[in-house]
Order: C-alpha cells, then structure tokens, then sequence
C-alpha cells in the first residue's frame, strides 16, 4: 500500500459513508426522529467495509 492506495481506498470510503447517511436519514420522519446512533454505526461500518474490498484492488492505482 502507498501513498497513491490510500488516498483512493480514503476517497472511496469517503463517498460511500456519504452514500449511506443519505440513504438512512429519509427513513425518518422528520429530522428528530433520526436515529443518530444507528446511522452513525452504519455509516462507520460501511466505511471499513469499503477500505476492506479496496484491499482486492482500486483501478485507480493499478498500473
């Protein structure tokens, strides 16, 4: 892993913890009803999920 990996595997994690916290935010009703606690779980496994498929490979730095 280098320099060039990690900030792509970084990038990558980064848009899909984005992804996610959109997608569970709507499932409420109105914003005090989020479960911030859920989400923030969510989010922050959907982030290490996205670093460990990175590992297989980012075209991004495949030479």
């Amino acid at each position: 892993m280098n320099k060039k990996w990690i900030k792509a595997a970084g990038v990558r994690a980064i848009k899909t913890m984005a992804q996610t916290a959109v997608a569970m935010i709507p499932a409420a009703a109105t914003i005090t009803q989020v479960d911030w606690i859920t989400v923030a779980g969510t989010v922050a496994l959907a982030g290490a999920l996205s670093i460990l498929t990175s590992v297989a490979g980012l075209p991004e730095v495949e030479e």
